[in-house]
C-alpha cells in the first residue's frame, strides 16, 4: 500500500484562504462536521503532475449533483497547481484531497436552501512509486454500508469500522461481502482472476466507480485480456487464481492472503502473471500521461 510521509499538510485551502493547517477552522454548525453532509475526492500526483484529473473531477461533480450541493468543480481546477506549488510538492509524488460540504446552517435532517458550500483542499506527500512490489493481506467482512456507495460521501463510518477491524489484525484491507458477493474494499476496488479471465463487480449503487478501476478495465482491453464486470461469490474467493486491489493511492496492489472468520482461505506467494502485466501497463500509462 502507499505510505504517508507525514500526518498533516503544512498548508490548506479553506473557503478562499490559504492557511497553516493548525489555523484552519470551520463552524461547529458546518453540516460536514454535524452530519457528514459532503463529498470528497482524492487525485494522485506523479512527479508534480496530477493524473486522471478529468475522471476524478467528473466523479466529484456527479457526487455533488447527486446530493444536491450546488458547486461547480471547475472552480477548483486553478487551485490544483497552486496547492502543489504552495506545498512545495510541484515536483514530487503526492495526493490532493478535496472536500466540499453543504456549508453552515442550523441542524436539520433536510437540505437547507441558500447555503454557501464549505471548500477544503490540500496536498500531502505520498509514496506512489514501487507499488508493484507491495503485497496485501486482507479479510472478508460484511458490507454494512448504505445503498449509495457510488456517491463518494465524507460519511465513512461503516468503511472506517471495517478497516479498523482489519488494521487490528495487521491486515491491509477488507473485501466487503453483501448478500454473498464481494462488492469492493473499504477504500479500494477489487479484481479477481480465474482461468485467465478478470472479474470485478459491475458499476451500480453498491460500489464506487473507481477511477483507477476504470483505467484497469481499459488496460484489460488494450492488452487483449478477457474481462467480465460480474460479481464474485464470497465462497468462491478460495478458488480464484489472483486477486488485486486498485485505487488512487494503492494503484494496483496484489493480494496474497485472504482471511475469513479467522481462517486463511486464499494464499499465494506473489502477484500473479495477469496482475503483473496490468501493473506494468499502468506504470507505462502514468509515465505517458504525466
Amino acid at each position: 500500500m502507499a505510505s504517508l510521509k507525514k500526518s498533516f499538510p503544512e498548508l490548506v485551502y479553506l473557503n478562499g484562504d490559504w492557511l497553516a493547517h493548525d489555523k484552519a477552522f470551520v463552524s461547529v454548525f458546518d453540516r460536514g462536521y454535524m452530519l457528514g453532509d459532503g463529498i470528497y475526492e482524492v487525485i494522485p500526483v506523479y512527479n508534480g503532475q496530477p493524473f486522471a484529473v478529468e475522471g476524478h473531477m467528473l466523479r466529484f461533480q456527479a457526487g455533488l449533483d447527486a446530493v444536491g450541493i450546488g458547486f461547480d468543480v471547475d472552480d477548483l481546477r486553478p487551485l490544483l497547481r497552486q496547492c502543489l506549488e504552495r506545498s512545495s510538492l510541484h515536483g514530487s509524488d503526492a495526493a490532493i484531497y478535496i472536500q466540499v460540504t453543504r456549508g453552515v446552517a442550523p441542524r436539520t435532517h433536510f437540505f437547507p436552501e441558500d447555503v454557501k458550500p464549505s471548500v477544503l483542499l490540500y496536498a500531502y506527500p505520498i509514496t506512489l512509486r514501487g507499488f508493484e512490489n507491495k503485497l496485501a493481506s486482507v479479510m472478508i467482512s460484511e458490507d454494512i454500508r448504505w445503498h449509495r456507495c457510488d456517491i463518494k460521501s465524507i460519511s465513512l463510518m461503516a468503511n472506517v469500522r471495517a478497516n479498523n477491524e482489519a488494521h487490528r489484525q495487521s491486515l491491509a484491507e477488507n473485501l466487503l461481502s453483501r448478500e454473498g458477493y464481494i462488492t469492493e474494499g473499504s477504500h479500494t476496488s477489487v479484481f479477481f482472476v480465474k482461468n485467465n479471465t478478470v472479474y470485478t463487480h459491475p458499476e451500480g449503487h453498491h460500489i464506487l466507480p473507481g477511477i483507477t478501476r476504470r483505467v484497469v478495465i481499459d488496460l484489460c482491453g488494450d492488452l487483449g485480456l478477457k474481462l467480465k464486470e460480474e460479481a464474485v461469490q464470497s465462497d468462491e474467493v478460495r478458488n480464484v487464481d489472483e486477486i488485486f486491489l486498485t485505487g488512487t493511492t494503492v494503484q494496483i496492489t496484489a493480494v496474497t492472503s485472504v482471511h475469513l472468520d479467522g481462517n486463511e482461505v486464499f494464499r499465494t506467494q506473489d502477484a500473479g502473471p495477469i496482475t503483473k502485466m496490468l501493473q506494468t501497463a499502468f506504470i507505462g500509462k502514468v509515465a505517458a500521461e504525466t
